[in-house]
């Protein structure tokens, strides 16, 4: 279940990475009915303090040292093998802008779903981490993809990955881990498209979900972590302004203002 629910696949890498790839997924047995049935309503704290007590048993690796850019290139330079291994990881990177910085700075620019058919939903990424309200709304049964896009600057980043917990009435009913790889810093940013999915069907999966995605290296130093929530409905929102929330309208009174006089004009007619 990457960030919705789907089913089990493999990533696909691009550009910069170092070509391993890995990907996990876990489904509670728990079918929708019980689901249901358990009724058990728990607060987002509980829910993600039970999170905490299971992060990443496997994530705690003994690493070395860590090097800048620079100090990577200067290492085994007379190593014919490791300077083209070297050149090739850090791709077009201008060695002489790179600072002396140690840690690698990893920005996540947006998350979009991609479903065929439809127009993408952009998830823009709000500056505390956590969308307000419901973050999106997709259709039960419906096939989609994910989008990330995201800046390596500073360092080299290895081993990133993604997590993804999804819970419904407090159960928790899956969770996905997505090795995406290693990058090296560069101007443009980096696209990572995940395997298509299918959201679930059915009476009992149809409802509000609470999630947690995580973005970490294998020092696990997290990146970008996000508590949301979203529906799976029968259909597909009526009009682009129930799909999802890409700003917080508190802080953005021009776009708030513009959100409620076109909510005003689709009721009224």
């Amino acid at each position: 279940m990457s960030l919705v629910s789907g089913a089990v696949s493999s990533s696909r890498n691009m550009g910069g990475d170092d070509g391993s790839t890995s990907r996990t997924h876990h489904h509670d047995g728990t079918d929708d009915e019980g689901v249901e049935s358990l009724g058990r309503q728990m607060s987002e704290s509980s829910i993600y303090a039970t999170e905490e007590e299971e992060e990443d048993d496997d994530s705690k690796l003994h690493l070395g040292p860590q090097y800048t850019i620079k100090e990577h290139l200067e290492k085994d330079k007379d190593d014919e093998s490791l300077r083209k291994w070297k050149e090739q990881l850090l791709g077009s990177v201008d060695v002489t802008n790179i600072g002396e910085t140690l840690d690698p700075e990893v920005k996540i620019i947006s998350l979009a779903i991609l479903s065929p058919g439809r127009p993408d939903i952009v998830l823009m990424v709000p500056e505390n981490g956590n969308p307000k309200g419901m973050w999106f709304t997709l259709k039960e049964g419906s096939k989609y993809c994910l989008k990330f896009t995201f800046h390596v600057n500073n360092n080299i980043v290895s081993g990133l990955r993604y997590t993804n917990t999804v819970w419904k009435t407090g159960v928790k009913v899956d969770r996905t881990k997505e090795m995406l790889g290693t990058f090296s810093p560069q101007l443009e940013p980096y696209n990572h498209v995940m395997p298509e999915e299918t959201t679930p069907s059915g009476l009992f999966a149809r409802g509000s979900y609470s999630a947690r995605t995580k973005f970490l290296d294998d020092d696990n130093k997290c990146y970008l972590e996000i508590n949301y929530s979203f529906d799976i409905r029968k259909e597909w929102p009526a009009n682009k302004s129930d799909i999802y929330f890409l700003f917080d309208l508190d802080f953005c009174p021009v776009i708030s203002l513009v959100f409620v006089l076109k909510s005003s004009s689709l009721s009224a007619s």
